[in-house]
């Protein structure tokens, strides 16, 4: 069962998402950093790829953004990180939500053998 490519996926999700969360909140304290670089987590690709191939395991990677830069040469954008920080909290509350269904089926099936 935590072998499965569906558990293994979703950890990997949760991985990727927690990471982006690092990342959203060292680009909001770098804020007003001149010369600071945003920066992206991706890993949807590669969490497709891996499901598709039947392992569920993959990798996030993080990269600079690569929006337009500010005359100090900062590229933060508090709108584009707040939004993003919604959207990824949102989706590891349902990543979260998902494990912990399967937990409570396996609760379940103990406590009734």
């Amino acid at each position: 069962m935590f072998d499965s490519v569906s558990f293994v996926a979703m950890n990997s999700a949760l991985d990727g998402l927690s990471m982006r969360q690092r990342v959203i909140a060292d680009n909001v304290a770098n804020l007003q950093t001149p010369g600071y670089q945003a920066k992206r987590v991706s890993f949807e690709a590669q969490l497709a790829d891996a499901v598709r191939q039947g392992t569920g395991a993959a990798r996030a990677s993080v990269a600079r953004s690569l929006e337009p830069t500010r005359e100090d040469g900062n590229n933060v954008n508090l709108d584009t990180e707040t939004l993003l920080n919604i959207e990824t909290n949102l989706r590891y509350q349902l990543a979260t939500q998902a494990i912990d269904g399967t937990f409570s089926k396996l609760r379940t099936a103990m406590r009734t053998s």
